[in-house]
């Protein structure tokens, strides 16, 4: 697949020189402004997912009537973490 460019980017300086600063050993300024993009992109895709799981689960209590009151969703949350183990993400 081809590649293709994005828009050149305007910035103030002082935002040039903070981005310049965090690069890592070997990393261009291109490469990070791509990761961001890439990250970005992602993390709105994520959102969006997780507001259509929300509206849907929504619509499906609705639907049957099923809710769940705040200790019984605390209580579900916390026996999904006893059942991790200790250290673990």
């Amino acid at each position: 697949m081809k590649t293709a460019n994005l828009p050149s980017l305007r910035v103030d300086p002082e935002l040039r020189q903070a981005a310049e600063a965090a690069l890592r050993e070997g990393e261009s300024l291109s490469s990070l402004m791509e990761q961001s993009l890439r990250d970005e992109v992602n993390r709105r895709r994520m959102q969006a997912e997780f507001i259509a799981r929300g509206l849907a689960a929504r619509d499906e209590a609705k639907r049957t009537g099923a809710y769940f009151t705040v200790d019984e969703s605390l209580a579900g949350l916390d026996a999904i973490l006893a059942r991790r183990k200790p250290g673990t993400r």
